[in-house]
């Protein structure tokens, strides 16, 4: 099998779902942004009409109306469907590929779909079309259509090129494609520097790591050590074989499983983390949960979560005994069981601060201010609340002047520990000045915010970060 790969610099791809907010009924929506005159008959799938003429009556609707750039695009579908038609050599549906992935990297979902979709009619082998279909419909919850289509995109082809690689570094970036998991590389790896090789591993074969574009240094982006865990073999045997530089090795990232890192930052001065165990499955018994927490030295209540999820996904505050039993019984694989620290501030308020590390210097990216103990930045308010971006201000702007020098020096510790190039912590700190460590691995997210928005403070300090991780890239290329 050869490792197939795209090289478009115009073709936009993820190895992991889109976040973005879309329409929730996107054929109807297509249909009336596409088709302002009513369905015709000859249609693909989701309602693209197959019809060149109907196309080019569609360009002249769009163009009467304003919408250039959708009168553009039926013209592509209506010389791509005339190729087809006539089974011209050259027939292709690229072209008509990238009308859709521009409106997917504008936002615009809906009307990617319909062009993605039309695209699979004519050709239902162009991997990004699939890759790209996919994350739209997990975006609105179509998870088994999602699946399916990220399925068929990396049987297809495991290597997709972002750039043109002229005067720019080449960054082959190792990914988990059938799955989450993966760092947020987009700020740390900017098209305008980098051509991005992204490797879909976990579905390539070892001879296809010989068959990848020439490229200047790695960058494993697996994060989550519990989704690396089962690749754990592959990725040794292509860490093994690889002559460039490689940043966040796999065996680094493995010693970032929750259970085990509070064992990896154990004795360092002024840090503490909950205590917490890994539970394999459902119990077997009623007794089998009070082992699990006696051995871990853990009493109730119990925050428990399944493993390889972020973002608060699944995360439940069990009191007791009985509320853990009912929510193990519905889990089917492994889970993590750590006790609750009650680390609300004297105002009532809980404070989740994170530090990113880039080659293990620490940068500030940001703090979330909430009345709930699950402290998730998009469910604060921040944006609402003045006094809140304010202190969250002046900790970006100084965190050696808002935590202190005892807290920092514990932070800059522990960033030596994890050994990461690129990760982060989460983290409150207790009214000793002591640091209470929530979780430490290498799928933190930093990312730039709307130049415009009430966040927009963020972003010099996002680029501090993105800085340091270009120094970091040149001095390892430069080896």
């Amino acid at each position: 099998m050869h490792a197939r790969y795209a090289s478009r610099a115009q073709r936009r791809v993820a190895l992991q779902p889109s976040r973005s907010t879309v329409t929730q009924n996107p054929h109807n929506e297509a249909d009336r942004k596409a088709h302002p005159g009513g369905a015709s008959a000859g249609r693909a799938g989701d309602g693209a009409p197959l019809d060149p003429s109907r196309h080019r009556t569609l360009a002249e609707a769009r163009r009467t109306d304003g919408d250039e750039l959708g009168a553009v695009a039926h013209l592509i579908a209506a010389h791509t469907l005339d190729a087809y038609a006539a089974a011209a050599p050259n027939a292709s549906a690229l072209n008509l590929c990238d009308v859709a992935t521009g409106y997917f990297m504008k936002g615009d979902h809906v009307i990617a779909e319909y062009w993605y979709r039309l695209v699979l009619t004519l050709d239902p082998h162009v991997a990004v079309a699939c890759q790209n279909l996919a994350a739209i419909l997990a975006s609105v919850g179509h998870v088994a259509e999602a699946a399916a289509y990220r399925e068929r995109a990396y049987r297809i082809q495991r290597v997709f090129v972002e750039g043109s690689g002229a005067g720019q570094r080449r960054v082959l970036i190792l990914c988990a494609a059938h799955t989450s998991g993966n760092v947020p590389f987009d700020a740390l790896l900017p098209g305008t520097t980098c051509c991005r090789i992204k490797y879909a591993i976990d579905y390539a074969d070892d001879e296809e790591d010989h068959q990848l574009p020439a490229y200047d240094l790695v960058f494993n982006a697996i994060g989550d050590a519990d989704i690396a865990a089962p690749l754990a073999g592959r990725l040794a045997r292509f860490v093994s074989r690889c002559a460039r530089p490689l940043l966040n090795p796999p065996a680094a990232v493995a010693r970032t499983q929750r259970h085990r890192t509070a064992h990896l930052l154990d004795g360092l001065q002024d840090v503490q983390m909950a205590p917490c165990v890994q539970s394999d499955a459902a119990p077997a018994s009623r007794a089998a949960p009070d082992a699990v927490l006696v051995a871990g030295g853990i009493d109730f209540p119990v925050l428990a979560r399944p493993a390889a999820t972020h973002g608060g996904d699944g995360l439940t505050l069990c009191e007791n005994r009985a509320a853990l039993e009912t929510w193990l019984s519905a889990q089917a694989g492994i889970s993590y069981l750590t006790a609750f620290r009650d680390t609300r501030s004297a105002d009532g308020f809980y404070r989740k601060y994170r530090i990113i590390f880039v080659d293990r210097e620490p940068f500030p990216y940001h703090l979330a201010i909430s009345p709930h103990w699950m402290v998730h930045y998009y469910s604060a308010d921040m944006e609402r609340h003045p006094w809140k971006l304010g202190e969250e201000r002046r900790f970006i702007e100084n965190p050696h002047a808002v935590l202190g020098e005892q807290v920092m020096s514990a932070i800059a510790a522990i960033g030596k520990r994890l050994d990461l190039d690129y990760g982060g912590i989460d983290f409150t700190v207790l009214p000793g000045g002591q640091v209470l460590v929530f979780e430490a691995n290498a799928t933190m997210l930093a990312h730039f915010e709307r130049e415009t928005g009430a966040l927009a403070h963020k972003n010099p300090y996002v680029q501090h970060i993105v800085d340091a991780f270009e120094r970091m890239m040149t001095r390892h290329a430069a080896i």
